[in-house]
């Protein structure tokens, strides 16, 4: 039943790498929670949230092909290292500014677009180098493990965001990100020369048609998209964490961390007894049942803050002036979270074992890189989807309307998408 750990011994070049993004992960989270917590201080919006997603939208999707295609010319060492730099150079930046106390909200934005666009870039890299320093049969193994290690990451990152965000402020907040970050530095040192295996092609847009044209006649890498999409699209209530915490469920910052940490809490559950999913063959059909399970999931999420809100307001706090903390709702929203971070998790590592032993090594940098702009790009979509919903309807609509879409969309693709659903593991292919 628990994850198998046989990547890790095998291959000292993963153990390292999966060691310093894990310990790198957890300062990402923690800045892209205080983001959303400082840029809500600044101006109590929850659109404005949303809008952190709009700006590195973009650059998120330019960097997942630009970076797919770097990582199918150059050694996919050298492109991550590099990008790692500019990575933590974004870090310090925002670091500086928040000790100077800068409000205004544009550099926020734009300093968290060029660090989600560097994180593409190391993405599509790292994803790209699993299968050369690993078998093909310890793939669904490294992927639960990278699975655990960002759930672990959006476990106690959040929460120590919310938690350092509430007691010693934002800038002290980022500049620990900047510390964690390092260890990013040591796990990518320590790997191997791996230049791109075949036929190279130059990074351009000859490259990208190229992606483009292998895609279109990959139907089950394609549907690894479209599912996450769909799931991301429509299943990312997390701007209106901010306003839930000050307005509906009480605790501010503290429930913002509690509510991100849930879903991860499932996530990493998912991931510690993950060892039965290598078993599986039917890998489209756990997809699909595995997102349907989400969408049910976020839907029960949107129903408590439904039942919550019809409430009267949280009352103030006699001695801090916060609002005080709805218990009993609470912890019906974090165990909600809690089931949908437990299936998303598993969704991901059937989707990355897909990605990882169906794609050739020539355009595995490039289909990395979509990966990337999909999986981090998607939940940016699914942020304005939510804040423009919860600004015209109420909080409670993003993930009730969005859970109940995911679901419906998933018993559509189980009847329409037939080959996806007969992806066998033992042969996998495009």
């Amino acid at each position: 039943m628990l994850v198998d750990t046989a990547p890790l011994r095998q291959s000292p070049a993963f153990a390292r790498l999966w060691f310093g993004g894990s310990v790198a992960q957890i300062g990402a989270q923690m800045t892209i929670v205080a983001v959303g917590l400082h840029i809500y201080h600044l101006t109590e919006s929850t659109l404005a949230v949303s809008m952190v997603a709009l700006w590195a939208l973009g650059p998120m999707i330019l960097a997942g092909f630009g970076g797919g295609a770097l990582a199918d010319r150059f050694d996919r060492r050298m492109v991550a290292l590099v990008t790692a730099c500019v990575a933590w150079t974004s870090i310090g930046t925002m670091t500086l500014i928040a000790f100077l106390g800068i409000e205004a909200t544009w550099p926020y934005y734009a300093l968290a677009a060029v660090n989600a666009a560097s994180a593409t870039v190391i993405g599509a890299a790292r994803g790209a180098m699993v299968p050369r320093l690993l078998p093909g049969g310890l793939l669904p193994a490294a992927a639960a493990l990278n699975g655990i290690t960002m759930a672990l990451a959006v476990t106690v990152g959040p929460a120590l965001a919310g938690v350092l965000v509430a007691t010693i402020g934002y800038a002290p907040t980022y500049l620990l990100d900047a510390v964690l970050f390092t260890a990013a530095f040591v796990g990518i040192l320590g790997l191997p020369s791996l230049k791109p295996e075949g036929e190279r092609s130059a990074p351009g847009l000859r490259s990208v048609v190229e992606s483009l044209r292998f895609l279109r006649r990959a139907p089950n890498v394609r549907a690894t998209f479209v599912f996450d999409l769909i799931a991301m699209g429509f299943g990312t209530p997390r701007v209106v964490f901010p306003a839930v915490g000050a307005l509906v469920l009480g605790g501010g910052p503290v429930t913002v961390g509690a509510l991100t940490a849930s879903f991860a809490g499932g996530a990493l559950l998912s991931g510690v007894i993950s060892g039965p999913l290598g078993r599986v063959r039917r890998q489209g059909r756990a997809v699909t049942f595995a997102i349907a399970a989400y969408g049910a999931s976020v839907t029960a999420f949107g129903a408590v803050l439904l039942i919550a809100g019809l409430a009267s307001a949280p009352e103030e706090g006699a001695a801090s002036g916060a609002p005080e903390v709805r218990w009993t709702a609470l912890v019906l929203a974090c165990l909600a979270l809690a089931a949908a971070g437990f299936s998303d998790n598993v969704s991901a590592v059937f989707r990355t074992t897909i990605l990882q032993a169906a794609a050739p090594d020539e355009v595995r940098g490039r289909m990395q890189g979509l990966f990337y702009v999909v999986v981090a790009g998607g939940p940016r979509v699914g942020d304005l989807f939510a804040g423009a919903l919860a600004t015209a309807i109420a909080l409670w609509a993003p993930p009730l309307i969005g859970g109940v879409a995911i679901v419906v969309l998933m018993l559509l693709m189980l009847r329409t998408w037939r080959g996806f659903q007969r992806y066998d593991a033992i042969s996998p292919t495009p």
